[in-house]
């Protein structure tokens, strides 16, 4: 029992660092200026050392001492968390375009007739060699933290499952291991509630203090504390590795390794149940993904309230599936066959709400110059309203006019004053 608690743990404190990153997978982006090919491509790479380890270290790591090994991948997966935070440290502290705005008022960046030269003032910071180098280098470290991630986390559930059987009677096995895959389903929601509060934070918190951050988190500009939750989830991995090494070795007789893989791949049944497997990881993990950032764009979401709603909605269903499925199979005593049928038309109930979605949302928001234009012939961003205002390309203030069109910033939009009301609203 005190096994089946520690590993509970340590699996929900592994699924916190992967979670977490999805999480915060828009917040990243946007502090690194990385596209979503990217960033899908790093949320995935952690697949990359586990596919390539997880079928020889289930069966050659039976040889070793399992609780220790657990113990060891867990302590990988701890250098891999401390990692994914590592870059914040090592980059200065965030800008965004208030400096820009600096150069035209002392509040925003105005439009300017007659000033000329004003888009060659601007800094091109953002393009030279060292600043993509220091893109790389981020990178390259948040690649190696999600291949460790991936590697330390292959010995942990197919060891801590074979270890329970092991030990528990055949009565309570199914229990033991029934609570193991509530906490694998229930984890990545941990996650995202995880994230929902460290992205309240600013991201510069250690750096800065509150009088100098000048944004709330409803800003288009914010960026959040991403490495924060990085740090809690790491130590609380490194916490529960400790008692692993203090569990006695078991050895059990194994069949000869080859014999088995061969007659499993030989066994459809088996293979239907793999390939239906990869393809639920599959949409799970896109799912997890990018709706965050999807709840962020479509519905003008911070992106703490994203990862709250999607917390909120994931915990709940995943203990009411879990209750709901086991209390069904106990009744009704089920057949594989009745419990594959079960499956099938839970899926299919899946995709009969999931269809209308395909209809639903909110319409293209109007960015001028971008998605919207008012005339044709002036440029990616060049309006009407400010040919004669010098604006730069790469400010990003966005404000919204009066005809519901945003603008990328004041200048843009033609603004030449500032008016601030009395509930501090900017006009």
């Amino acid at each position: 029992q005190f096994f089946v608690f520690c590993h509970g743990l340590l699996q929900l404190s592994q699924l916190l660092v992967s979670g977490y990153l999805k999480s915060s997978i828009s917040t990243i982006e946007r502090r690194y200026g990385l596209s979503s090919q990217t960033s899908g491509l790093l949320a995935s790479f952690n697949e990359v050392g586990n596919t390539l380890l997880i079928v020889f270290i289930s069966y050659f790591g039976s040889r070793v001492h399992r609780p220790r090994f657990i113990g060891c991948g867990a302590i990988l997966v701890s250098l891999a968390g401390f990692l994914m935070s590592l870059p914040h440290f090592i980059t200065g502290p965030y800008k965004y375009d208030q400096s820009v705005a600096s150069m035209f008022s002392n509040t925003t960046d105005l439009c300017q007739p007659g000033v000329p030269g004003s888009q060659g003032n601007l800094s091109d910071a953002g393009c030279t060699p060292h600043a993509a180098r220091e893109n790389h280098e981020v990178l390259l470290i948040l690649f190696i933290a999600q291949a460790l991630l991936g590697i330390g986390g292959v010995p942990i559930q197919p060891f801590g499952i074979s270890y329970i059987d092991d030990f528990a009677s055949e009565r309570n096995s199914p229990l033991y291991l029934g609570i193991l895959f509530s906490v694998t389903i229930i984890g990545p929601g941990v996650g995202f509630m995880l994230g929902s509060a460290m992205l309240r934070f600013y991201v510069d918190i250690d750096k800065v203090t509150g009088d100098e951050v000048q944004l709330t988190n409803k800003d288009p500009r914010w960026v959040g504390a991403w490495w924060l939750g990085f740090l809690v989830a790491a130590s609380l991995v490194a916490i529960s590795a400790v008692p692993y090494f203090f569990f006695p070795k078991e050895m059990p007789k194994e069949v000869d390794f080859p014999l088995v893989l061969l007659r499993n791949l030989r066994h459809p049944v088996y293979l239907l149940v793999v390939l239906a497997q990869v393809n639920l990881s599959a949409m799970v993990a896109g799912l997890a993904t990018f709706m965050g950032k999807f709840l962020e764009r479509q519905f003008s979401l911070t992106a703490s309230l994203a990862n709250m709603i999607i917390g909120a909605v994931n915990i709940p269903g995943a203990m009411v599936g879990i209750v709901v499925g086991g209390a069904i199979l106990k009744r009704f005593q089920m057949s594989l066959r009745q419990c594959s049928a079960m499956c099938i038309l839970g899926m299919f109930l899946c995709l009969l709400v999931a269809f209308p979605l395909l209809f639903l949302g909110c319409p293209t928001q109007k960015v001028a110059g971008v998605t919207y234009r008012e005339s044709l012939g002036y440029g990616r961003t060049g309006l009407e309203c400010n040919l004669q205002c010098n604006c730069p390309e790469k400010a990003y203030n966005p404000i919204c006019g009066s005809n519901a069109v945003e603008y990328i910033s004041p200048c843009s939009a033609g603004c030449r004053v500032v008016n601030i009301n009395a509930d501090n609203s900017v006009l």
